[in-house]
């Protein structure tokens, strides 16, 4: 099944600005270790499944996952050879906006080793760069 927001307030959206940092969800919270974007732009509904299968595959049933990031933004597509005008198309699929700074996994439960070739998996199925990152304590 595919990530979607189960009723959402507004069906359609406006594009909106991807500039600037993330303004939150920048550090490791519930894993031991994270995938954090350098890049921005969408992340679609597909693209988050795919890296979760990838992750869960590495993994062979070991450690927990977490998605710390959710599509909630609507695209919409018009058909093709479809004349300019009336109106907005239908949507087609929902992404996440990401901006540089976020988190988008975290892993636990799992060796530094084993957490790193998972996320280099998964970071594989995704159009931005990113890095592996540690847990940072908080004073």
């Amino acid at each position: 099944m595919a990530l979607m927001p189960s009723r959402p307030k507004y069906r359609k959206k406006q594009k909106g600005q991807q500039r600037g940092l993330s303004k939150g969800g920048c550090f490791v919270e519930f894993g031991d270790f994270g995938m954090q974007a350098l890049g921005r732009g969408r992340i679609t509904n597909k693209q988050i499944e795919a890296c979760r299968v990838a992750i869960n595959r590495h993994f062979q049933r070991k450690g927990k996952v977490w998605i710390k990031i959710f599509p909630d933004t609507p695209v919409t597509k018009k058909p093709a050879e479809t004349r300019m005008g009336k109106g907005k198309g239908g949507v087609d699929h929902w992404v996440a906006i990401v901006r540089p700074g976020r988190i988008l996994f975290e892993v636990g439960g799992v060796t530094r080793e084993e957490a790193q070739t998972a996320l280099r998996l998964a970071s594989a199925k995704l159009a931005i760069p990113t890095r592996f990152v540690g847990r940072v304590e908080k004073v």
